[in-house]
């Protein structure tokens, strides 16, 4: 894993450890409060209020103790006891520490509290490791979820970096080309790129071939697909440059889109808080859409179709049916009343719709189940359209692509910019780089502000 995205999961698990040494000490004065507890020791307990002070004094210090003692230095999937000799190691310095503060501050706190404190810290940190560890693993194994890497290099360099990645790694990284760093390999490497959806393009480079990897770089700059780069610098147009380290291996990251680890973390939380919470509250809508949908029409209730996703990987985005069941059949027929140009098809009062399908489509009713695909992480709430897989693949300019280095999004600055009244697809194109380019968290809260009227008056719609 990239060092950058290494320290924003561990600033986040210090974050998550301190409040769950804080919440120990308070459950640990809990517990010595109970009756049985008091009858137990023979006598009461103070108001835990008289020592909430020292919760001033575990969470900060705790994930310095965790830091020191090596916590942080294990392996993603560390074993149990890398995991519990660390951590118990920990337990007893934070104990030992509050009661050394306790002691020269001539504060009285009951014994047994000290003796709860370490066994409920150790306790719940475990359990959290664990459950991590499970969803990492469980993540790890899904092969929509695993980096796909294409390594290319001078000779037998992209054997070396495949296992020493087999050696070092136990991320979610699948190698699915190893290949010469030479002209073919520039001039294949879009059918690459498209063939396997590949998230990075690492490059073992030499310096006899370092306009070989210029090419590269500039090809996958126009995709929107990062390059790992261990060489030089080079001139780019869009992509912004960082240096990094590749388990101890240094590297030049070619970004064409923003980077904002904290952010990114945010967008996630959001994505899946907002989509569970609208799923809820929109529940009687969608149940009596599902109903009328069936009530009205001939066919299922629910359209899939195959969309492109995160680096143009296909994927079934849901929606509710709007239109006649062989839709996708009459749509040859109409091709020639194609108003958007570009490979993008739109039709206004395209006749394929249905009376109650037009209802819904005008106020945005048929993209709920998307929040499904939201939570299934293929796309977020915010985010270029996803386009079907058949229109991304006719493209005839390859800078287009770049829109697919970011998740689909439910809205985005196409839709909140005159939604279906943006004819020309270049303009939705640089809409969509724009909002790409120009990325953040309050960038996503503005357009999700000004997506509610949209929909409300249903703008646009057709």
């Amino acid at each position: 894993m990239l060092r950058r995205q290494r320290q924003v999961r561990t600033q986040v698990h210090k974050l998550v450890d301190a409040f769950l040494f804080s919440l120990s000490f308070w459950l640990a004065h809990l517990l010595r409060d109970h009756p049985m507890a008091v009858n137990w020791f023979t006598y009461p307990l103070q108001p835990f209020s008289d020592y909430s002070w020292l919760l001033l004094f575990i969470f900060p210090v705790t994930p310095l103790f965790l830091e020191k003692s090596g916590f942080y230095n294990r392996p993603l999937l560390a074993s149990f006891w890398q995991t519990a000799w660390p951590l118990a190691k920990t337990c007893a310095a934070v104990t030992i520490a509050a009661i050394i503060v306790q002691f020269f501050l001539r504060e009285q706190l009951a014994r047994s509290v000290y003796l709860f404190l370490p066994a409920l810290s150790f306790a719940l940190v475990i359990a959290k490791e664990e459950l991590v560890k499970r969803l990492v693993a469980a993540q790890v194994s899904q092969a929509s979820l695993r980096r796909r890497l294409i390594i290319a290099g001078t000779a037998g360099e992209p054997e070396k970096l495949r296992d020493y990645l087999h050696q070092n790694s136990r991320e979610g990284f699948d190698v699915v080309e190893e290949i010469e760093l030479d002209e073919s390999f520039v001039s294949d490497l879009p059918k690459l790129l498209h063939k396997y959806s590949a998230n990075a393009v690492v490059l073992c480079a030499r310096h006899t071939v370092f306009g070989l990897v210029e090419r590269a770089i500039q090809t996958c700059e126009l995709e929107g697909v990062e390059v790992w780069l261990m060489a030089d610098f080079f001139k780019t147009e869009i992509s912004q440059t960082s240096l990094d380290d590749f388990y101890g291996k240094p590297m030049l990251v070619f970004r064409s889109v923003p980077e904002a680890p904290w952010q990114a973390v945010a967008k996630q939380a959001i994505d899946f808080t907002g989509a569970l919470l609208l799923l809820i509250g929109t529940s009687p809508l969608t149940l009596f859409a599902m109903a009328a949908i069936r009530w009205t029409s001939k066919g299922p209730i629910f359209f899939r179709q195959q969309r492109a996703g995160l680096n143009g990987r296909p994927f079934n985005m849901l929606k509710f049916r709007s239109m006649v069941n062989n839709a996708e059949q009459l749509k040859q027929e109409l091709a020639q009343l194609n108003e958007m140009s570009g490979p993008v098809f739109k039709v206004t009062n395209d006749p394929r719709v249905t009376p109650f399908g037009r209802f819904i489509r005008k106020w945005s009713i048929d993209e709920l189940p998307q929040l499904i695909n939201v939570l299934r992480g293929d796309m977020s709430l915010v985010g270029p359209r996803p386009l079907p897989v058949d229109e991304v693949d006719r493209f005839d300019d390859r800078a287009h692509r770049r829109r697919l280095s970011v998740k689909p999004g439910l809205t985005c600055l196409w839709q909140v910019s005159g939604r279906n009244d943006v004819r020309d697809f270049s303009e939705w194109v640089r809409l969509d780089l724009e909002y790409i380019d120009n990325w953040t968290i309050w960038l996503d809260l503005k357009i999700l502000a000004r997506t509610v009227p949209v929909v409300l008056t249903g703008a646009g719609a057709r």
